[in-house]
């Protein structure tokens, strides 16, 4: 009978390591998540702050483009208040959509496309949308790793237990991911 006892003891003590093992492991996981978001976030920031620099320089060349310049500072509002991760796809991609649209308002510009102040924020702009292309693709990696770890056995177990839920994906809306029409 003790043998038994002792036999239950030493299963009852491998089955809690196990449990703290995993937990711990979904808990590093959903931390890494997080990590990858607010990195995510801290580059949108950066292309926030650049936005009305970017349309300043613009107003001094090509003032009169009214309705250009307000569609880039909406765009932008509406990209800050954004939480979620498709909140924040849907805004980011307004803001990319009216961003290009003041680019091509600038090719009409000579002045502007030679101001050395105009080149260093385009130029910058360009870095940080890089930037937001890596960390995107870190986050959704990062909820990748996660999504698997707490629907996979035994996670899935412990993870139904401690209440980890799954992450949402930073995506494309629906109209992005098709082909890009080129017209001449």
């Amino acid at each position: 009978m003790i043998v038994f006892g002792g036999a239950f003891a030493v299963l009852v003590l491998l089955a809690a390591l196990l449990f703290i093992s995993i937990y711990n492991g979904l808990v590093h996981k959903r931390n890494a998540v997080e990590n990858a978001w607010a990195q995510v976030d801290v580059q949108l920031k950066r292309r926030h702050d650049l936005v009305p620099n970017l349309v300043e320089v613009v107003r001094g060349y090509a003032g009169h483009e009214r309705q250009t310049l307000t569609a880039v500072t909406a765009a932008r509002a509406q990209a800050l208040g954004a939480h979620t991760p498709a909140e924040m796809a849907s805004a980011e991609n307004a803001l990319t959509g009216a961003l290009k649209t003041l680019f091509a308002v600038t090719e009409s510009y000579p002045d502007l496309k030679a101001s050395q102040n105009f080149a260093e924020l385009q130029e910058e702009l360009a870095t940080t949308e890089n930037r937001i292309a890596y960390s995107r693709q870190y986050y959704n990696d990062a909820v990748l790793t996660y999504s698997n770890a707490i629907q996979t056995v035994p996670a899935n177990i412990v993870a139904g237990m401690s209440g980890f839920t799954a992450r949402e994906y930073f995506q494309a809306p629906g109209e992005e991911r098709g082909p890009v029409q080129v017209r001449f």
